[in-house]
């Protein structure tokens, strides 16, 4: 019986490390399609939403992709944040919180 449970234990912690592979603080990250870089913010983060990529107004839709260069990021609604993406990815945004 002890067997079964520390293999059942095994087996639920590789899935759970599995499953945050493609997994960052602020968001997940997918392999791009055409090999782009792209920037997907999913959450807005206040009554106007208005974000800033870069020190420039983030002009794509909450959800929709927007083209975007590999490397480091700083987004800024409220609080400024930084974020990495690397080439080829498509970047899902969704995490505002510290």
């Amino acid at each position: 019986m002890n067997v079964i449970i520390r293999v059942l234990s095994i087996i639920t912690l590789i899935t759970l490390l599995s499953s945050c592979l493609n997994r960052e603080l602020r968001g997940k990250i997918r392999k791009s399609n055409d090999n782009s870089t792209y920037l997907i913010i999913e959450k807005g983060c206040g009554a106007n939403n208005e974000i800033l990529v870069d020190g420039k107004l983030w002009t794509f839709k909450i959800g929709e992709k927007g083209k975007i260069t590999p490397g480091e990021h700083s987004l800024i609604c409220g609080a400024e944040l930084s974020i990495i993406i690397k080439k080829g990815t498509v970047f899902h945004f969704d995490y505002w919180g510290p």
